[in-house]
């Protein structure tokens, strides 16, 4: 039960009632909020209706909340309904009414939470796509928790979710990853090949490789010129690297429903051309030359005619190059053609998590989605900040072309896989993130995660008292279905209440904005509710969830344990994070 949805409908209904003439306004539910107000002392929640209608229907917004307050006096769930300010309403609601939450949680289960929101719309979630070069670093880490986290919301919000990889396998780095691994295939061989020459990949990543290449091939490659070997030694490299990214994926419990192939888009008949070709007979490419940016001119940026396309028109700051040079496509080139791919697929919503270098990209991208769509595709470019990763207080260095690069699978070995999803997502995507190792390991509340799970591993430790302590108390499922809600009364017992109350709007309001750090967020705060109201029955035997003396309270409690122990579950799962029933 979502009571945020529900008074919505009600202002919405009371609304039309008073004023006829809103039957005409088609999007009335969306302009206006049903929320907690920001100040808990004015009630339980406040909406802003009668402000927002009150310019269409040309009438004082006072004078409009104070219509819906009349209406809203009759209603049996509400117990004040009060006007504030220059028209808002605030509402006082039956504790009955909250109680309906715990219930509705039990019963529910894990779909407690869940919304049609998404309608079914298909959506394409890409990320990670990290060039196949080597193993993902924690840089990458943070893009794939992020993507798979909101992968997994979006899913949960009634969305068709699909996850997508783009292998960036068309470009000069293949051939130099190519090259680096039959360097280590000599070495293999039993060469001395000495120190990696510059623009090579030095990592001991790639020693498998060229071992690999020895089993299959012996000494038959080392005989060959390069223009012989370059086309083996190429895409037997790049699949070992894939299946090297999918098994640090793995790690984090992260995988694709498809790993897109740049290579297919290349060619005459590839995608590129396709894309080339249509944007041509629409008259959104033309050949002329760009103006120089402003201040640093780009190592790109060529002055001369080129094939260019018409971004502009689109909302991009200027034309875009598809042509290089010496006739090759440029990268935007190849990016059109892919997202034009993705709409042909059906994808009309298409989410990109790219990393902080790329943040220039994002008016390109939805420049590109538009025109090849004409408008009916929509795309949200999101980019994942740096990672400062700590050590006692010092900076863990990282560099990827020296080899010693700070890889995920290292950080998931020291951490494990909870903290690493969890932490990643305890802040915006867009915001710089402190992973300091000390912190994460740490079981303390400052440590979110262990915060966050302690709190669900208490929740099953509570029943497990029950069941020492009453054994003559059933606490079945139907058992705690039937419990008597109403003497969950005390402020303590609302308090933890409405902190459930408020998953489903979280989970909603977190899918359309494409920001599950505001999961992470809800279930620390759960978490803390939770454990305030235990740490209180320490020292008032009336709050104590297992009560000797009252097994209608205890049973009503644990009713209300289960309620907390579920959405805290299911907002894990969401993240991608376990929810232990004990912690060591």
């Amino acid at each position: 039960m979502d009571v945020f949805a529900v008074f919505h409908e009600r202002v919405a209904q009371a609304l039309l009632a008073a004023y006829p003439a809103l039957s005409e306004m088609d999007d009335l539910r969306a302009r206006f909020t049903v929320e907690p107000p920001r100040d808990p002392s004015h009630g339980d929640l406040s909406t802003n209706a009668a402000m927002v209608v009150g310019k269409p229907l040309k009438t004082n917004p006072r004078e409009i909340a104070g219509t819906l307050a009349e209406h809203f006096a009759n209603d049996g769930d509400v117990e004040a309904c009060e006007v504030a300010g220059p028209g808002f309403l605030n509402f006082r609601l039956t504790p009955a009414l909250f109680q309906t939450v715990v219930a509705a949680a039990n019963r529910l289960g894990t779909d407690f939470g869940r919304s049609t929101a998404g309608e079914g719309i298909g959506v394409n979630v890409e990320y990670v796509s990290a060039n196949p070069t080597g193993p993902l670093h924690v840089g990458h880490t943070r893009g794939a928790v992020y993507g798979d986290a909101l992968a997994s919301l979006m899913a949960f919000s009634g969305f068709e979710v699909t996850r997508e990889y783009y292998i960036n396998d068309a470009g000069g780095q293949v051939d130099v990853l190519a090259r680096s691994a039959y360097l280590r295939y000599r070495e293999a061989l039993g060469e001395d090949i000495g120190a990696i020459p510059e623009g090579l990949y030095p990592g001991d990543y790639l020693k498998p490789v060229g071992e690999a290449l020895k089993a299959k091939y012996g000494s038959d490659l080392a005989q060959k010129a390069e223009s012989e070997w370059l086309p083996i030694v190429k895409p037997f490299a790049l699949d070992m690297m894939m299946d090297l990214v999918r098994s640090d994926l793995a790690r984090l419990s992260i995988h694709h429903d498809v790993f897109f192939s740049e290579r297919t888009l290349h060619g005459d008949e590839g995608d590129i051309a396709k894309t080339l070709a249509w944007l041509k007979e629409q008259g959104l490419v033309y050949v002329g030359k760009l103006e120089p940016p402003k201040g640093k001119l780009p190592e790109d940026w060529e002055d001369r005619d080129q094939t260019l396309f018409r971004a502009s028109d689109f909302g991009d700051d200027t034309d875009r190059a598809l042509v290089k040079s010496d006739g090759s496509y440029t990268y935007f080139a190849a990016d059109i053609a892919y997202h034009r791919n993705k709409y042909l697929r059906g994808f009309t919503q298409q989410v990109i998590v790219l990393g902080a270098d790329h943040a220039g990209y994002i008016k390109r991208l939805k420049a590109a989605l538009k025109a090849v769509s004409g408008g009916e595709a929509e795309i949200d470019v999101r980019i994942c900040q740096l990672v400062n990763l700590t050590r006692g207080g010092e900076p863990v260095k990282m560099s990827k072309r020296a080899g010693t690069m700070v890889n995920l699978s290292d950080v998931v070995d020291e951490v494990g896989p909870d903290a690493v999803r969890f932490i990643m997502l305890f802040r915006r995507n867009d915001a710089p993130l402190d992973f300091d190792f000390d912190a994460v390991t740490a079981q303390t509340r400052d440590n979110p995660v262990f915060y966050v799970q302690y709190a669900h591993a208490r929740a099953c430790s509570i029943f497990r008292t029950a069941e020492r302590d009453l054994p003559a108390l059933d606490t079945s499922a139907d058992a705690i279905a039937a419990a008597d809600l109403s003497v969950l009364d005390s402020p303590e017992d609302m308090t933890l209440i409405h902190a459930l109350a408020q998953f489903p709007r979280t989970v909603e309001g977190a899918a359309r904005a494409h920001e599950p750090h505001r999961i992470a967020f809800y279930l620390y705060d759960l978490a803390s509710a939770f454990h305030t109201f235990w740490a209180k029955g320490k020292e008032n035997p009336r709050l104590r969830f297992v009560n000797d003396d009252d097994q209608t309270l205890t049973l009503a409690r644990l009713a209300l344990v289960a309620a907390v122990r579920q959405v805290l579950k299911t907002g894990l799962t969401i993240l991608g994070v376990t929810a232990p029933e004990e912690l060591s």
